[in-house]
């Protein structure tokens, strides 16, 4: 199959030499950075990467992560994106679906989980895998609530297609502008709206060390230029703590993503910044993003993006797209006859065709701003020695519900998962049981009250 292998060079790299592009712990030009591309691919294709071949990257947001993306790109491979935070474990599930002939990972231990970027030296591991089967540049693995894990896949013209969305918005970053980027560069809010965007528009992107306040406002400050930042709803509470923010007169405008965003969130960084408008988008891996309301002008819809139609049916949001956008395995029900099952709820108005979206019609859920699937958390659960049964709800953290053999605890068994989900994933309560309610028809019943009075009485019985 034929692959564009310049896209990388026309689209990414090109640009004044001395311009500064990105900003981790400190300035990079479009110079060195074109450099330090090379440089790479010159150590890629020694490993035997070459144009159709296969690599995951597991390293977490930094200038080694951008240069191993865009090198391996550059030398016409499809690159697979694996989240730093996961577990070897968690890792090795994964790439036993994806299948890469490289693995290219931190030599050095895990940082913390605050950190916005981290400085890693990065390793190449041969895999005995599969060179690429389709035309996709990019894959991400993500967990439905149902069934097996779908991979999606995405060309070099669809993500630039999506850059050029991002272009026509109103409000978003113009070329010699900043973007403070919270998203994660992994996921497709921050790779493609903020990374690779940053790139094709000639738009500095700048990571804050670390992300608390403190550092997020100083990278707003660190420049003359204005700034908009790039982030999640986590983001805008984090924010929105802050006793009494300094003024900000760099700040642009703030952009999240990611899920729905609630009235009281928006009040309340409204309070704290009233002079910031907040913008919300709306988007998912497989498409990119979907709607805007960078403004404020239709709050709570959103308007679609150009070239984007949606249609609702049966209280699901639907997207047109040509293609299916899962690789491999079918994704029964998720891409029919053009039209992509979001597994969103909404609604679209027939007049204006503004979206309302009110939330998720599956498992997944947001935890600080990062996704969680209940199901994969519930699978990952009776795997483990002592577990037979397990019912995982979300209540404002996560809380798992186990029938347990005799003889296990609820501190071994966060032991035993602490080595198989990453710690967002973990449920934060282990409530033990004996066995699981059910219904009249045998099914274990998901009603959170149903499953704490359980609890409760086991509790009473333990106590008698």
């Amino acid at each position: 199959m034929r692959r564009d292998v310049d896209w990388v060079d026309r689209h990414l790299l090109a640009g004044a030499d001395e311009r500064a592009c990105l900003r981790f712990d400190r300035l990079v030009t479009r110079t060195e950075l074109r450099e330090l591309v090379a440089d790479r691919c010159e150590e890629l294709a020694g490993a035997g990467l070459c144009a159709g071949g296969t690599v995951s990257l597991q390293l977490p947001p930094g200038l080694t992560y951008v240069v191993n993306l865009l090198a391996a790109w550059r030398l016409g491979a499809q690159v697979s994106l694996l989240d730093h935070r996961l577990t070897p474990f968690e890792a090795e599930r994964a790439m036993s679906v994806i299948r890469p002939q490289l693995l290219v990972s931190s030599a050095e231990p895990r940082q913390h989980l605050l950190r916005g970027y981290t400085s890693v030296t990065a390793a190449i591991t041969a895999r005995d895998g599969d060179p690429a089967g389709t035309d996709h540049a990019l894959l991400q693995l993500s967990s439905g609530s149902t069934g097996p894990s779908k991979v999606i896949g995405r060309t070099a013209e669809d993500l630039l297609t999506e850059i050029d969305r991002y272009r026509q918005l109103a409000g978003y970053p113009r070329p010699g502008e900043r973007i403070v980027l919270l998203a994660s560069m992994v996921h497709v809010l921050g790779l493609v709206g903020g990374l690779l965007y940053g790139l094709a528009a000639d738009v500095s992107l700048v990571v804050p060390a670390f992300l608390t306040t403190k550092d997020i406002l100083a990278a707003v400050e660190a420049g003359p230029e204005p700034a908009t930042i790039l982030g999640v709803r986590f983001h805008i509470d984090l924010l929105a703590s802050v006793d009494e923010p300094p003024s900000l007169p760099r700040l642009a405008r703030m952009i999240v993503g990611g899920e729905v965003v609630p009235p009281r969130t928006v009040r309340a960084f409204a309070v704290k910044y009233p002079d910031v408008p907040l913008g919300i988008m709306y988007g998912m891996t497989e498409v990119g993003v979907i709607a805007t309301d960078l403004a404020g002008e239709h709050r709570p819809a959103l308007a679609p993006v150009s070239g984007m139609a949606l249609r609702e049916e049966s209280g699901q949001l639907l997207v047109a797209r040509p293609r299916t956008p899962y690789v491999g395995a079918a994704a029964p029900g998720r891409w029919i006859d053009g039209w992509l099952c979001t597994r969103d709820a909404g609604t679209v108005d027939e007049e204006t065709g503004l979206v309302t979206v009110t939330g998720r019609l599956d498992s997944q859920v947001s935890i600080a701003g990062l996704k969680v699937d209940l199901t994969d958390v519930e699978q990952t659960l009776v795997e483990l020695p002592g577990v037979t049964e397990a019912v995982v709800l979300f209540d404002g953290g996560i809380e798992a519900f186990l029938a347990v053999a005799d003889g296990h605890s609820a501190d071994g068994i966060a032991d035993e998962l602490a080595g198989r989900l990453a710690a967002y994933k973990r449920p934060r309560r282990l409530h033990l049981l004996p066995k699981l309610p059910r219904t009249a028809s045998g099914k274990v019943v998901r009603d959170l009250s149903v499953l704490r009075a359980a609890v409760e009485e086991a509790a009473v019985k333990a106590g008698a």
